[in-house]
């Protein structure tokens, strides 16, 4: 458990992960409030890793379910081995037929069988799903739920009756309760809006991209090997290409793939050449590449022209000018 708002900060910087105060708040009413936590927020900004740093510090194992249209209960939650059922069902024939030698019906047989269905319906044959797993462990843990909203409203819903009391019916074991209640962070890339209720239910935060400060201490902090001055240089183009009206805008993990790409690459400046060979490493889109580069060019073309001959008196370092694609 946290002692303060501060310790919580100090615990995900050591796990890598640079928290607002916001987000360390909310964490720790999280945990002393045994809430769970809702994280909405652009693709790539660290949702999935706030779970993951999170599962780090309490020391608890994590449990991750990827949601995706078409999710039901049935694979969130248990299915039956049926393959290994009939394994056993093969392997035990003798010792079936030796129960059933003294019947003379088939009503008698079938009340003999049912005398031993927990032999066949056991969490044996058992193959518990991300949910089941989280309240069945044996251990504390964390479940994270990946991208709730890509899950049919259905499944939201019975989600909402799971995450209510931690336990679930299974009809040929009855109920099955939490041994441990485990920590839940839910994220959601709002694609669609999520229901009322759900959110109720949880503590409400919304990860928004970095400002530049912020994001320069991230790219500092996971990729240490950029010079300083490519990392300011970085991050403030990532800046303004947040700001144009592009199909998708970088994310954060994608700026430090772009600037472990520069490494790679042993770039000493955003030149027009650099700029050309690894946009693509930002932008995922053609069209987002080619207006990123006409936009770029036209405003760095301009902006040099009446500070040209004042930064050379300063010594800056040469500007990126990108010309658009042919």
């Amino acid at each position: 458990m946290f002692k303060d708002i501060a310790e919580v900060k100090s615990a995900l910087a050591a796990q890598q992960y640079i928290a607002t105060d916001e987000i360390a708040t909310v964490i720790f009413l999280a945990d002393k409030l045994e809430k769970p936590v809702l994280v909405e927020g652009p693709a790539g900004v660290g949702k999935t890793e706030l779970g993951k740093a999170w599962a780090c510090i309490e020391q608890r194992d994590l449990i991750r379910m990827q949601c995706y249209e078409g999710l039901d209960e049935t694979k969130a939650l248990y299915e039956w081995e049926y393959a290994k059922q009939m394994l056993y069902t093969q392997l035990l024939r003798d010792k079936l037929g030796d129960l059933l030698h003294d019947t003379t019906t088939l009503a008698q047989a079938a009340d003999k069988l049912a005398e031993e269905e927990d032999v066949f319906f056991s969490k044996r044959f058992l193959l518990p799903r991300p949910l089941l797993r989280a309240i069945v462990a044996d251990k504390p843990s964390l479940l994270l739920i990946d991208e709730i909203d890509r899950a049919d409203a259905e499944f939201e819903a019975f989600l909402l009756e799971v995450l209510s009391d931690f336990q679930v019916s299974v009809p040929e074991l009855g109920t099955l309760k939490a041994k441990h209640m485990p920590l839940v962070i839910l994220t959601s890339n709002n694609t669609r809006e999520l229901s009322e209720a759900l959110k109720r239910r949880c503590l409400y935060l919304f990860i928004d991209y970095p400002t530049t400060e912020a994001e320069l201490r991230i790219v500092k902090l996971k990729v240490p090997d950029l010079a300083p001055q490519m990392a300011q240089q970085a991050v403030e183009l990532v800046q303004r290409l947040r700001k144009l009206d592009l199909k998708k805008h970088p994310s954060v993990s994608e700026t430090i793939d772009w600037a472990r790409a520069l490494v790679m690459l042993n770039a000493k400046n955003l030149d027009e050449k650099t700029l050309e060979n690894t946009l693509t490493v930002l932008l995922k889109h053609e069209h987002d590449v080619q207006r990123a580069q006409r936009i770029l060019g036209e405003f760095n073309v301009a902006e040099d022209q009446g500070d040209d001959e004042e930064d050379r008196g300063k010594g800056a370092s040469p500007r990126y000018r990108t010309p658009p694609r042919k």
